[in-house]
């Protein structure tokens, strides 16, 4: 992430990078105290079904694309950062020290066990179904043989300025099946000396140097979309302004190169950001938007299908190797309360790898990524029953009394998100009750409540537009379910 003072671009969006550490999750918290209310388990009360819609309004529900669809299936990605900075004393890559690091010498750069292979290990053992590469951060530094400019691996003296580490990462994706997907960001390059989008470190004022920045840039991004195939999903940090406000043509150059990615922010942005760097939700979030400048919760009535990703680092924010920092790579507990609070609530989560100096996603890292993949496995991997179906109730009975704690509702967003309102209730030996209710389901929403045996399920919804759709009614005992060993190593 580039952190830098936040400056509108002619777009709506704040910059991402600006101070987001009054939103990091605090190290001492757990699952216990997550976020995700306890329902109470109250006898559950009839309620008035849902309204009735209009045709037109039907005809009207936002859609995603095949392409977003792909996206909020694939739930979990991984982001790679790795720069320059990372090889100067202390490991100073975090994106508050970009300005403090200068202009540095490319002959810094030098892993000397660079694997990206090993990348890709990370993200199988993650679960990730496709990743995104910082290809070109706020040091200007190329990780690329680009001409844009004389400042990238081509100015180096490792592999005998003959290296491309984007090129071996997405042959390293490809072999392993794992989309890849690039970032290269628009507001900073201390080499060319660019902050929050304007020269002259921020000030602006030359209308020569602006125009050249302006062709640099369009140079970068035609080359990496251009000459490495096609990728999933393209980032813009801080988001870009277009042609109109004195930016790159991205519109034109997206549409030709890489007509398929779902792109983060822009003018053209088909998925948003969702409001902070820590990995966190708010509640409810819709998938749908008025613009390609929101971000945050979404609205309902918004006539933009651009679901939320949530992005966050494993170290708690250190999107950047730093040495001796082990210490602060999260808890189990915090990334699971980072899955019900992304995933969870209808996003999609992206979970950084800091590569350290020798190229290598660190062990300790390594490590977490398999725990975490093991604990959703545990936790989700088999259902004590599941169901589908459609119209205000859909009832999911269990066969025999079972006990269960957490429920997964998913509503077939290929016709829209439907559901308004709707509440969550088990059939206990005295009666139906309510286990929990909010308001959005779009792909996933992911509640949790006491233990309860019950012999039935049912999803009533209270408020709708047309007739909801359920892809998915699944119960589960996670209290009740045996630990699932992490993953083997490389």
């Amino acid at each position: 992430m580039c952190n830098t003072a936040s400056e509108k671009t002619g777009l709506s969006e704040v910059f991402r990078g600006e101070s987001m550490s009054r939103f990091l999750l605090p190290l001492g918290f757990s699952l216990a105290a997550a976020a995700i209310p306890l329902h109470s388990q109250t006898e559950a009360q009839p309620a008035a079904g849902p309204q009735a819609t209009s045709e037109a309004e039907v005809a009207n529900l936002p859609l995603p694309t095949p392409q977003q669809l792909e996206w909020q299936d694939a739930e979990i990605s991984m982001f790679y950062h790795f720069d320059l900075p990372v090889f100067t004393p202390g490991g100073r890559g975090n994106g508050m020290n970009w300005k403090q690091c200068g202009h540095l010498d490319p002959n810094l750069f030098n892993p000397a066990k660079l694997d990206t292979d090993q990348w890709l290990e990370a993200a199988k053992a993650l679960g990730a179904k496709h990743t995104v590469l910082v290809a070109k951060h706020c040091s200007g530094f190329a990780l690329w043989q680009t001409d844009a400019y004389p400042y990238g691996l081509k100015q180096t003296k490792w592999r005998d300025g003959k290296g491309d580490i984007l090129q071996d990462y997405v042959a390293s994706c490809r072999k392993a099946g794992i989309e890849p997907g690039i970032y290269v960001s628009w507001p900073a390059n201390a080499h060319l000396g660019v902050d929050r989008g304007k020269v002259n470190f921020g000030k602006g004022g030359d209308a020569a140097k602006q125009s050249a920045y302006v062709s640099a840039y369009t140079k970068l991004i035609t080359e990496a979309y251009g000459n490495y195939g096609p990728f999933r999903e393209i980032w813009f940090d801080g988001s870009v302004p277009g042609i109109d406000q004195g930016g790159p043509d991205v519109a034109e150059l997206l549409q030709r190169l890489q007509p398929k990615a779902v792109v983060f922010q822009g003018p053209t942005g088909s998925i948003r950001w969702v409001g902070n760097e820590s990995g966190v939700a708010p509640d409810p979030c819709w998938a749908t938007t008025n613009g390609p400048g929101d971000h945050g919760a979404g609205t309902p009535h918004g006539k933009r299908w651009m679901p939320a990703e949530c992005d966050v680092p494993i170290r708690n924010h250190d999107w950047f190797w730093q040495p001796n920092a082990e210490r602060k790579l999260y808890t189990l507990d915090q990334l699971m309360d980072m899955y019900y609070r992304s995933v969870g609530r209808n996003c999609n989560l992206l979970l950084n790898a800091n590569i350290d100096r020798d190229g290598l996603v660190p062990e300790a890292d390594m490590r977490r990524y398999r725990e975490f993949a093991a604990e959703i496995q545990r936790r989700f991997g088999r259902a004590v029953a599941e169901t589908k179906g459609s119209g205000e109730t859909v009832t999911l009975s269990l066969g025999q009394p079972a006990t269960i704690d957490h429920v997964i509702a998913m509503e077939d967003i290929r016709q829209g998100e439907r559901v308004r309102k709707f509440v969550i209730e088990g059939q206990t030996e005295s009666g139906w009750i309510q286990l929990s209710a909010a308001q959005c389901i779009g792909h996933k929403r992911i509640d949790r409540f006491p233990p309860v045996r019950v012999s039935a399920v049912r999803l009533r919804v209270t408020e709708s537009v047309a007739s909801p759709q359920i892809r998915r009614l699944a119960v589960f005992d996670v209290a009740g379910s045996p630990a699932v060993p992490p993953a083997s190593g490389h």
